[in-house]
């Protein structure tokens, strides 16, 4: 599975988000924090159904897994259209917690 691909899908539907991010030279690192996300997610949710249904079919599994942590990613993005408002606490949220991870490196 190509988690950046789909988190990269995900951001071009906002695209407000998208150039500001582009502009502020974070949109890479801003889509490969998600898709590192998407991924533990998935992961993590494959684990659990499969010890809740250990007789199911593993694709079964894998597919249900990947639509509940691509719900959780696309509920804690702003909506398609948000308000300047909420955009821009979300922006700044994001830049600070970019500014905070890129300075541990």
């Amino acid at each position: 599975m190509q988690y950046i691909t789909i988190v990269s899908q995900l951001l071009e539907q906002r695209p407000e988000i998208h150039e500001q991010l582009r502009k502020n030279r974070k949109l890479l690192s801003t889509i490969e924090l998600y898709a590192k996300e998407l991924k533990t997610s998935h992961e993590a949710w494959k684990e659990l159904l499969t010890g809740l249904r250990p007789g199911s079919d593993p694709s079964q599994i894998a597919s249900e897994a990947r639509e509940i942590a691509l719900k959780e990613l696309e509920d804690r993005l702003p909506p398609e259209s948000p308000n300047s408002e909420r955009e821009a606490v979300f922006l700044d949220a994001a830049m600070l917690f970019l500014r905070r991870h890129n300075s541990r490196d």
